[in-house]
């Protein structure tokens, strides 16, 4: 005879979880939530559809249900996810700390591993990770793209309206192609640039992937600036993508092999740094949550918090040193955009505006809705073009408000999405990284037009 316990009966009771058992929602985290509402009016995609599933304390709500089985993982759940940009606004706007970040990066490995996507969907995003964490891919494609900008051939394209027989997401990759030179990516950045002048500090740099690739000239200011201001700085030869793009998107098992090899490369070349200097906002996100990324694996967990915990921003470290190398005047005035990975999920705002500040003759406007995603998140702008292309054309109408003659961020993807959103309105003002400006201003150099 079989005997059954009150806590038997009490288990078989329990409602069966949508969630697998590989790291699902953490139920606390769902329970900080007041549901408040402060969320509402920063979130991006609450802005443009009004749907409380497309805002983040409705989006709890469903995470809510899968742990208690009331909500399966379907394709409809797996939708208002989809869309969410990852911009954790609703992280600055939340007055009871509740970690959505957390709680997104826990629910898009489940959607990727339970939910089986159209075979077009699974095709172009295998094209995008097979393609832009690794540069020497990327490196492959510059002359075919060279040729087909220099050549004319991206006027006629564009012009004949042949671009509208593309899918929506081959027009989205189109539309944000970056000028490209024969040399980008392909000029050897050196492993080691000493201190100018008395050193202050010895910092490691993160090249990224496509930005060393595309936006090359940035990793070359960025160098320079940080030598002038009597940084020692060391680039490891053998670092690879940090994992931003994979993380962000659900791919946590490939996210974590790549923050692995990224921690190898840098305990090998440059384990003696005092800082680690990011000018990738994307990437300085990621990083800074690597001790959570990788907080189960027993031979990486503290080589992980040790890493996070010596990553900062250019615009920190800039902002922490006196500045020691003189400013030229740069007579210009710019919008400065507030990149969301570096504003929300970073906390770093003040910082790059006191950088600016110090530039003279610089005149730093604010953009209205300046916690507002632009639309690029990544591969967002890839994936939902037409909800990032509504979010991009906002953001352009709010920057030419300000009669900024220029615009200047700190993340290449919102470069390029703020760049074409720009053009697209008949707007060819220049974008520019940060430490570009910085860097023009210490030389007494103009800045490409």
């Amino acid at each position: 005879m079989t005997t059954h316990s009150a806590f038997d009966t009490a288990a078989s009771a329990r409602p069966q979880s949508a969630f697998d058992a590989q790291a699902p929602p953490d139920p606390s985290l769902v329970a900080d939530c007041v549901h408040c509402g402060f969320c509402l009016p920063t979130c991006p995609t609450y802005m443009l559809w009004g749907r409380e599933t497309d805002s983040p304390r409705g989006r709890i709500v469903l995470i809510k249900g899968g742990l208690e089985g009331e909500t399966a993982v379907t394709d409809r759940f797996a939708r208002h996810f989809d869309t969410c940009l990852g911009c954790m606004a609703c992280l600055t706007a939340c007055p009871s700390g509740v970690q959505y970040d957390k709680l997104l990066e826990a629910t898009r490995p489940q959607i990727e591993r339970q939910v089986a996507r159209p075979w077009t969907d699974r095709l172009f995003r295998r094209l995008i990770f097979s393609l832009f964490p690794y540069p020497g891919r990327l490196r492959l494609g510059i002359g075919k793209l060279w040729a087909y900008q220099r050549s004319g051939l991206q006027r006629l394209v564009r012009a004949s309206g042949l671009l509208n027989l593309l899918p929506a997401r081959l027009r989205a990759m189109e539309a944000l192609l970056p000028p490209v030179s024969l040399s980008a990516g392909w000029t050897r950045i050196p492993a080691r640039v000493p201190a100018e002048g008395t050193p202050r500090r010895r910092v490691g740099l993160l090249l990224g992937c496509v930005q060393r690739v595309f936006f090359e000239e940035v990793n070359r200011a960025t160098l320079r600036v940080l030598a002038a201001e009597g940084c020692e700085v060391i680039v490891p030869r053998a670092q690879g993508c940090c994992g931003a793009l994979m993380l962000h998107a659900g791919l946590d098992g490939d996210a974590a092999e790549m923050a692995r090899r990224f921690i190898d490369a840098f305990e090998a070349e440059a384990a003696d740094v005092d800082t680690l200097v990011i000018n990738a906002a994307g990437c300085g996100s990621t990083l800074n949550e690597y001790g959570h990324l990788l907080r189960d694996d027993p031979a990486y967990a503290e080589r992980a918090r040790a890493l996070a915990e010596k990553c900062k921003d250019i615009s920190e470290v800039l902002d922490e040193l006196e500045p020691r190398a003189p400013r030229h005047p740069l007579p210009l005035r710019v919008a400065y955009h507030d990149a969301c990975h570096l504003q929300h999920a970073q906390g770093v705002s003040r910082e790059p505006r006191r950088v600016l500040g110090a530039i003279p003759d610089l005149t730093v406007c604010e953009v209205p809705e300046a916690g507002i995603c632009c639309g690029s998140a990544g591969i967002y702008n890839l994936v939902e073009p037409e909800a990032a292309g509504e979010l991009g054309d906002r953001k352009a109408r709010n920057i030419r408000s300000t009669g900024a003659e220029a615009v200047v961020s700190s993340n290449p993807g919102c470069l390029l999405q703020i760049a074409n959103r720009l053009e697209a309105s008949g707007d060819r003002s220049p974008t520019y990284h940060l430490v570009e400006l910085v860097d023009a201003s210490i030389r007494g150099a103009s800045l490409p037009s």
